[in-house]
């Protein structure tokens, strides 16, 4: 599975999964423009991938900010050319109880992870219809699929990123672009590590009774972004290990 000659916008990929994603998308030869909040992040992937012989840059970008995407969008085409491949990973969390939950952390957790996606998506998808193809993959959660505790806002800005992908899914059938979901597990991130979770504990619960890793993750994206994908559109490839089945 190649992706040579293809090239990628990975949001979020300053860590964590996002860093897993790119990195694995320029092994299989895909240039990678690496967009995150935090541009040192971005950097360090980057400069791991061109240490390791493969091609990415780095942009600092807001991806609940249309003019900060579309300032990265310009960079990032200028530097690399027509993207065919946007993955949507960067995203918040948090932990809240809802009957205290604000309208301000709801607010704050839709902007970035459902309409980031948007914006993100509608910033890219005119060129993949020019060239009549593409590839779409957004970082769900398998809390969207489960339920989450305290987590109502979050678990809804994810499920509306599964609405998001089935509906885009079935309006570009037709015109070569796939637009597909990975709703990752209980994945061990930096992220996961900062909020109120005991990871090996809540690893012992897993089926596999193990927490997965961010390149599990990557490589299911780096499948669905590949031309040996071209035929799946619409899916859901969940990464976790036996927790959810459908």
């Amino acid at each position: 599975m190649s992706l040579e000659g293809k090239v990628a916008v990975v949001t979020g990929g300053g860590r964590g999964i996002g860093q897993a994603i790119a990195t694995v998308l320029a092994a299989k030869g895909a240039t990678v423009a690496i967009w995150d909040l935090n541009k040192e992040g971005a950097d360090a992937t980057a400069a791991e991938i061109r240490e390791n012989g493969g091609t990415a840059i780095a942009l600092e970008a807001d991806i609940a900010d249309r003019d900060s995407i579309a300032e990265a969008a310009t960079r990032t085409r200028a530097a690399v050319g027509s993207v065919n491949i946007v993955v949507n990973n960067a995203g918040i969390t948090a932990y809240e109880p809802f009957a205290t939950m604000t309208e301000d952390a709801w607010d704050r957790m839709i902007q970035v992870n459902l309409k980031g996606t948007f914006l993100v998506t509608q910033e890219f998808i005119a060129e993949m219809l020019d060239d009549g193809k593409g590839r779409i993959v957004n970082i769900s959660s398998s809390s969207a699929q489960t339920g989450a505790p305290a987590m109502a806002h979050y678990a809804a800005s994810k499920g509306g990123v599964i609405g998001f992908t089935k509906a885009l899914a079935m309006e570009f059938a037709d015109k070569g672009i796939t637009v597909n979901h990975v709703p990752p597990g209980f994945v061990d991130t930096p992220l996961v590590r900062e909020g109120p979770v005991d990871v090996e504990q809540v690893a012992t619960m897993m089926p596999m009774k193990r927490a997965g890793q961010p390149a599990d993750v990557a490589h299911a994206v780096a499948y669905l972004a590949s031309d040996e994908a071209a035929y799946v559109t619409g899916q859901t490839l969940s990464v976790n290990g036996g927790r959810y089945l459908f």
